[in-house]
């Protein structure tokens, strides 16, 4: 079973939060339980995830990813992944927490954004994104006795995760037509991928470096935004992966 078919049967086994209906949440010192749940966790992180973190904490891909990061595949596609690597202590606990709480709150990862909710996203037949909320409420949070209501609507938006959500959906597009049409990457295009999707500094010097815009057809705006801004950049990486990956990309056209 693979870790998306895991994660979806998990999911499936918690209470779904139907459209337009609230839960009672809130999250601060105040709360007996503050901090429990940064810690003990599989926390996978999405490109966005990592390119908002090392910004935040100043750091290259190549050190971020050295000193908190542990690299997989997807099963059977072998889609590359990766996983905040938890402190070696009792608690593993995250390496960003604090007493006072997150250190990297402003770039917390979408997962972190997301709870207490868990969504589930999928490609429909039709080609349209399918999404799903449930309740992660767990035994020790005390988060749930707070009078805050949220929808699911709401809870996104004020946590920010627009930007994360669109990113991850467009990454799970991609594997999901990579796996529909029994894609494997091999280790060269494994490297290319993680190179444009988690390495986005040096995916921007690659592009300057092989003069990529030589062969593709891509606006002199795009262009110079893809250079001097890596969201913009990481943008033009989902298409350039799913042109390498899958043959062709509806944003992204080779020069005729």
């Amino acid at each position: 079973m693979s870790d998306h078919d895991t994660t979806e049967e998990f999911l499936n086994n918690l209470p779904e939060l139907e459209h337009g209906k609230s839960f009672g949440f809130a999250c601060h010192p105040g709360v007996r339980c503050f901090n429990a749940c940064c810690g003990d966790l599989n926390l996978m992180l999405t490109p966005y995830d990592v390119l908002r973190l090392r910004k935040g904490l100043g750091h290259d891909s190549k050190k971020f990813i050295h000193n908190h990061v542990n690299i997989s595949r997807t099963p059977g596609i072998g889609f590359p992944m990766t996983q905040l690597r938890m402190l070696d202590n009792s608690k593993r606990s995250c390496p960003f927490v604090r007493d006072e709480g997150c250190s990297i709150y402003e770039n917390r990862p979408g997962a972190c954004r997301t709870y207490p909710l868990g969504r589930a996203s999928r490609m429909g037949d039709d080609g349209e994104l399918i999404e799903q909320f449930f309740i992660v409420q767990e035994p020790h949070c005390r988060g749930f006795e707070e009078d805050k209501e949220w929808t699911s609507n709401e809870w996104l938006k004020d946590q920010g995760l627009e930007a994360y959500n669109e990113v991850n959906d467009r990454y799970m597009r991609i594997m999901t037509r990579a796996r529909q049409a029994g894609v494997v990457l091999d280790d060269k295009k494994l490297n290319m991928v993680f190179l444009a999707l988690y390495q986005v500094d040096n995916f921007v010097n690659f592009v300057k470096d092989m003069k990529v815009f030589d062969r593709l057809d891509v606006s002199d705006e795009r262009q110079a935004a893809i250079l001097s801004d890596e969201e913009a950049c990481l943008d033009f990486a989902l298409d350039w992966v799913e042109l390498i990956v899958l043959g062709s990309s509806e944003n992204l056209q080779p020069r005729k």
